[in-house]
């Protein structure tokens, strides 16, 4: 009886973990062009692009994706493959000083749907797409 448990068992893993495995990993990619610049055009850039109080502080310019993958005087803001250590990302989930949580001024911040195609561009490789 326990031969037959163990067997099924394993017959269930054989045929589900490939199908659960493909659909943990499979993610439509997030286009920067598509996704990303919209985001960027709505709540990012009355401050950080030249002439605007964000960008006067740190040098922050976010209007093309090249000036965005510079970053600041202080470095850079995307770490490309790794969203929790990317900077651009630290501010809009709120995880560094609430003075430069973005957007600056926004009440609840940028909506959770909107960090989460950020963070899966960065996780994606923050390519310009």
């Amino acid at each position: 009886m326990k031969k037959i448990t163990l067997l099924c068992g394993a017959m269930v893993a054989v045929l589900f973990l490939p199908a659960l495995a493909f659909s943990a990993t499979a993610q439509p990619d997030v286009s920067f062009k598509t996704d990303v610049s919209p985001i960027i055009h709505d709540y990012c850039l009355n401050c950080h692009e030249p002439g605007g109080k964000g960008y006067e502080k740190n040098g922050l310019d976010m209007s093309t994706y090249q000036s965005l993958m510079k970053g600041t005087r202080f470095g850079s803001v995307i770490n490309p493959g790794h969203s929790f250590t990317s900077i651009m990302i630290q501010a809009v989930e709120g995880r560094v000083h609430a003075s430069i949580k973005m957007p600056y001024g926004m009440n609840g911040g940028l909506a959770k749907d909107k960090i989460e195609i950020l963070k899966k561009w960065v996780n994606q490789g923050a390519r310009n797409n």
